[in-house]
Parts: C-alpha cells; structure tokens; sequence
C-alpha cells in the first residue's frame, strides 16, 4: 500500500471503520454535531472514544443548516448513507 493511500484512511471511529475522510465529507454534506455524524455513519454510536475526535473535525464553525433546524425542519434528508429505516 502507497503512502498516500494510508494517509486517506485514518481512522476516527475504529469500532465502524469510519475515516477522517468520511467525516469530512459528512460534515461538508451538512452534518453539525457528532450526533448527526452518527445518523449518516454510526461513528460514535458504539464504544464512544471517538466522540472526541468527531467534535474536532467538526469545529465550532457556523453549521450550514443551522437555521434549517431551528425552523423544525429535517436538516438530514439530504446526507448520503442516511438509514431510512433508522
């Protein structure tokens, strides 16, 4: 395996197999909170060490649907690996 492969899996969530990528990329889909990073990808849901990890991917930033939610409507519809069933 490349370098720079290994670079693109880092793990955050080892008991899901979720990367820092991954996160990144939920986060950039609109994800906010570690719990919304949860509803797309498990991440956090299990162990509970990564929580941590998420919180600081995620930053303190303006969340893009922020205003979304504080109107009640559903701000995770749109993410990519949402469990309908959950």
């Amino acid at each position: 395996m490349s370098p720079a492969r290994e670079v693109n899996r880092v793990y955050v969530c080892n008991c899901f197999g979720v990367t820092e990528a991954q996160v990144k990329q939920h986060a950039a889909d609109g994800a906010c909170t570690p719990r919304q990073i949860a509803s797309v990808s498990k991440a956090g849901t299990d162990c509970g060490s990564c929580v941590r990890s998420i919180q600081a991917l995620l930053g303190r930033g303006a969340c893009p649907r922020r205003q979304l939610a504080d109107q009640g409507e559903p701000v995770l519809s749109g993410l990519t690996g949402l469990d309908e069933a959950a």
